[in-house]
C-alpha cells in the first residue's frame, strides 16, 4: 500500500498531512494506544483537532480512501 499512499500524500500536498508511525518504534506506542493500534496497516483520518474521523485496518484502496477525502475537504 506504501506506493498508493505516497502518491495520495502527491496529490493532496498542502491539503492533507500525511504522518507515518513506525509501529515497531517504541516512542510511537503512546500514541499507538491513544489511536487504538492493533494491525498492520492501519490508516486514521484525523481533523485539525487531532479526532479520528475514519479508521481503516488492512487493505484500503485509493477510491476509499479519496471518497472519504472528498467527504471533509473543501
Amino acid at each position: 500500500m506504501a506506493p498508493m499512499v505516497h502518491g495520495l500524500e502527491a496529490k493532496y500536498f498542502g491539503r492533507i498531512n500525511f504522518v507515518y508511525l513506525d509501529a515497531d518504534d517504541r516512542d510511537t506506542f503512546p500514541f499507538q494506544q491513544q489511536l487504538g493500534f492493533r494491525y498492520q496497516p492501519e490508516i486514521y483520518l484525523l481533523d485539525g483537532d487531532g479526532n479520528v474521523l475514519k479508521k481503516w485496518v488492512g487493505f484500503t484502496s485509493e477510491q476509499e480512501l479519496e471518497e472519504e477525502f472528498a467527504k471533509h475537504l473543501p
